[in-house]
């Protein structure tokens, strides 16, 4: 079983891309499913299909279905939170805080990763295309189980108090930790990142790597779409706007290569006149996209938060292999025995080792490898 995440800055083509991934793995033989989770659906418009909360078959080997996160919370989440508020009561919670705790927020978008994974794990197929919402409501939705799992084993105890839950519960902390396996999984899940070429697309990729790197997901590629065709020996006002735009576009791209993310990573994709639509133009651009190359082997080694010790001066380094671009919001802390590191709004506890859990942070900088930070061992912590 593979997964595919799909997404990107909102308009840079992610579901034209991930329903021409999903194409290119059927036209191999594969039992393939597109998903759409995007509040915003548009994947049954890029095949011109009409689609619903089944899977609905486009061509041999292809199915979509587009998640319906809304009916999910009606029909399932109802149920449950009224055992969650029987639990928490039963915790020695207030009622009425009790009521309060039940509203998560981003509950539907924890059942539609659900869902995914039902329709993975219950389905024939072979490969899960995903079509995502837009880059922040991913990575909410890639956070959840996680911060959930966390929430539930902070009011009820890790093993400790969960014999006196009730098993709609204990399911929910067991399914949710089963999420955050799957997607930190990188023979099962990867991410491809849709960007445009322009820099404020490309600041907010850099911001994703490093989030979903923290997260410990892996991004096996980056596809850089609408790229200009560039105009040859055309000429007039036309060919000279076309060929302004595609050298600022080059322009990007040679500053993506020197952070590291050049054409071993990145797959162009040019621009067309006439909107894709439908399973040829589909294939069309999966063609430009794979060439003959297996769709479903990404680019470049994709990063995960691996720690590395060494003693200088007295001292040690604590390397994070975390990409970060040059103006990346971060903040370090302690926090115990973990080191938190908070990348443009997100937070991730990584525990430090034996070694260093006496010692505290004297400073940080960061390279084209990752997050090299400094330790003195001198037992404080601050």
């Amino acid at each position: 079983m593979r997964i595919l995440l799909f997404t990107g800055k909102g308009g840079v083509g992610k579901t034209t891309l991930a329903a021409a991934t999903a194409v290119a793995v059927a036209g191999r033989g594969r039992k393939t499913l597109v998903v759409s989770t995007d509040p915003a659906h548009s994947l049954g418009d890029a095949f011109g299909l009409l689609l619903t909360g089944e899977p609905t078959e486009v061509d041999t080997c292809l199915h979509a279905v587009q998640v319906d996160s809304r009916s999910l919370v009606d029909s399932v989440w109802q149920d449950l939170r009224g055992q969650l508020r029987s639990a928490f009561a039963g915790a020695g919670i207030d009622s009425l805080d009790a009521e309060e705790l039940t509203v998560l927020p981003g509950v539907d978008e924890v059942l539609a990763l659900t869902e995914v994974q039902r329709l993975a794990e219950n389905g024939p197929w072979d490969t899960v295309v995903v079509d995502c919402g837009p880059t922040a409501e991913t990575l909410r939705l890639l956070a959840l189980p996680e911060a959930l799992s966390g929430y539930l084993g902070k009011l009820f105890g890790r093993g400790r108090r969960w014999g006196g839950v009730s098993d709609s519960v204990r399911r929910l902390g067991a399914h949710l930790e089963s999420l955050r396996v799957l997607l930190t999984d990188p023979t099962i899940t990867t991410v491809r990142l849709v960007l445009t070429p322009e820099r404020v697309v490309v600041a907010e990729a850099r911001r994703t790597l490093s989030s979903l790197a923290l997260r410990g997901i892996k991004v096996d590629g980056l596809i850089a779409n609408r790229l200009m065709p560039a105009p040859g020996i055309w000429r007039g006002s036309a060919a000279a706007w076309l060929r302004a735009r595609r050298n600022q576009q080059n322009e990007v791209l040679a500053e993506l290569a020197a952070a590291g993310l050049g054409p071993d990573v990145v797959r162009p994709v040019e621009h067309r006149a006439v909107e894709p639509v439908g399973l040829a133009a589909l294939l069309e651009i999966a063609d430009e996209l794979y060439g003959g190359a297996n769709p479903l082997v990404g680019r470049g080694k994709g990063v995960t938060p691996l720690l590395e010790v060494s003693e200088v001066d007295g001292g040690y380094r604590l390397r994070v292999a975390l990409p970060l671009g040059r103006d990346t919001p971060l903040d370090l802390a302690r926090v115990d025995d973990d080191l938190a590191i908070t990348v443009d709004g997100f937070r991730r506890l990584i525990a430090l080792p034996a070694l260093l859990r006496s010692c505290h942070i004297t400073g940080a900088e960061s390279d084209a490898e990752g997050l090299l930070v400094s330790l003195a061992p001198d037992g404080g912590l601050r």
